[in-house]
């Protein structure tokens, strides 16, 4: 045989070949079709699209005309449907001791059921059972939102919370520490029931030089832009972002650095001063989380009735008994004449566009969880975006504080926000289109986690068992 025929034929096995390889079809665990796909950057949606999925990660995202190129067992047809990034909720908790993990456990499928396929645990007394759920999560063993979770919170010498770590003084910090990493939680949650200011700047000092992400409550002794120096990533309400926006802050810190001060604090709200802080906060890049929806339903919560609340019936009886901790404490509230709750809220509601505007990353975060009374999995979720939006916010700038600032707190921005090869299959199916009503959220279709598809039937099955 010629060198010229060798070559030939060699030529022709390669066109063989490529021609076998170009009518091959890609092999995929879910094929989506026809799916109006919302990109959340840019607040466009794009229709006709095919998106490829393996596993628990988007292969390819095309449009319709290369449907043939793929095959897959299961494929969900998201015609006249819209398509978007499973949603965050930056503040929840599991707690309530041994007696409540199982009903802790059983309110799982509620995030999904609301198309919450992210949680980010802020601390309680059931971590190991938290970490147990986040594994079988992750291997698609039990139905619920990936768990990020900070483990145990670190609190002073008397702490608030059951299941704390106590920081006492510069010698537990490290040890504190040293617990935390051992357990691999994500980031490291402060308290104030009783920490003082120095172990709180000491904590997040320490914890940066270990890499280690730190947000959560704040002594009202210290100061937030201090703390933010200091290299704090998060802050969790908006109890300490106003305090600095108070020309009497230190005056009044220095009388009672205790809560008593916040109706004096809000009642002396500086605008200009606010701008200065906010712009501090930016430039430190400090995620704030406002928690919004828990604070109306608070400061509401002896004039309306939940007995009747569709979810209530999904909240055991165990964790419900937890929720008369809160009832109690409004009425003490009323019975001593305070409104600042009342006043609290008016005034968070006031400072969201601003903070907003001034480029600081905001978190959508519900803190529900038991003794958070009437705040449900899910649900309320929804309503923070709702009030986020009510405080001026578009739908498409609400949405981001959930689906791009979540990831983002990580710095997973690489792996979630948006609908793309190599990132996340955890998608939210819609029948309207979010951007153009906020409650468009509130009747999904279907959400797709773990690669399996949760349409109605099958969720309503999850939360019945």
């Amino acid at each position: 045989m010629t060198i010229k025929n060798t070559l030939f034929g060699t030529l022709i096995i390669l066109l063989l070949a490529s021609s076998c390889k170009e009518n091959s079809k890609q092999e995929v665990d879910l094929l989506i079709t026809n799916a109006s796909v919302l990109d959340l950057e840019t607040g466009t949606t794009t229709g006709g699209r095919l998106i490829a999925i393996s596993g628990d990660t988007i292969r390819e995202v095309a449009d319709m005309e290369n449907r043939d190129q793929f095959e897959a067992p299961e494929v969900y047809d998201a015609s006249d449907q819209i398509v978007m990034p499973g949603l965050w909720d930056m503040h929840v908790h599991f707690r309530g001791g041994d007696t409540l993990i199982q009903e802790n456990k059983e309110l799982l499928p509620l995030f999904l059921a609301h198309g919450i396929t992210t949680v980010r645990d802020a601390g309680g007394d059931i971590t190991p059972s938290v970490l147990e759920w986040r594994e079988q999560i992750e291997k698609g063993e039990l139905a619920g939102p990936d768990i990020f979770t900070s483990g145990p919170k670190l609190d002073g010498a008397n702490p608030a919370w059951p299941g704390s770590i106590v920081v006492a003084d510069s010698s537990d910090i490290e040890k504190a520490l040293d617990s935390l990493e051992a357990l691999n939680v994500d980031y490291v949650k402060m308290y104030d029931g009783s920490i003082s200011k120095e172990m709180f700047y000491g904590i997040i000092k320490a914890a940066e030089q270990r890499g280690m992400k730190t947000s959560g409550h704040m002594p009202l002794a210290a100061n937030i832009l201090e703390a933010a120096e200091y290299g704090l990533d998060g802050s969790e309400h908006l109890y300490y972002v106003l305090k600095s926006c108070s020309p009497k802050a230190d005056s009044l810190t220095q009388v009672d650095p205790g809560y008593g001060m916040m109706s004096e604090i809000l009642a002396t709200y500086d605008p200009e001063l606010a701008r200065q802080v906010f712009d501090q906060l930016q430039k430190e890049n400090v995620f704030i989380t406002p928690t919004l929806f828990i604070g109306k339903t608070l400061s509401e919560i002896l004039e309306v009735d939940h007995s009747q609340d569709t979810l209530l019936q999904y909240v055991s009886s165990g964790i419900q008994e937890t929720y008369r901790g809160r009832i109690e404490s409004a009425k003490r509230a009323r019975d001593a004449g305070s409104t600042m709750r009342q006043e609290m809220e008016k005034r968070s509601m006031q400072v969201i566009k601003p903070m907003y505007d001034a480029g600081i990353p905001l978190l959508a975060g519900s803190d529900t969880g038991p003794f958070n009374s009437f705040v449900y999995p899910g649900s309320s979720l929804l309503g923070e975006l709702e009030m986020l939006v009510e405080a001026g916010l578009t739908p498409q700038e609400a949405l981001r504080t959930s689906v791009i600032n979540g990831p983002l707190f990580f710095d997973l921005e690489d792996f979630y926000g948006s609908i793309a090869p190599g990132k996340m299959a955890h998608l939210l199916i819609l029948e309207k289109d979010p951007l153009k009503d906020i409650k468009n959220l509130r009747v999904p279709v279907a959400v797709i986690k773990n690669g399996k598809v949760y349409d109605h039937k099958k969720i309503q099955e999850m939360i019945n068992n």
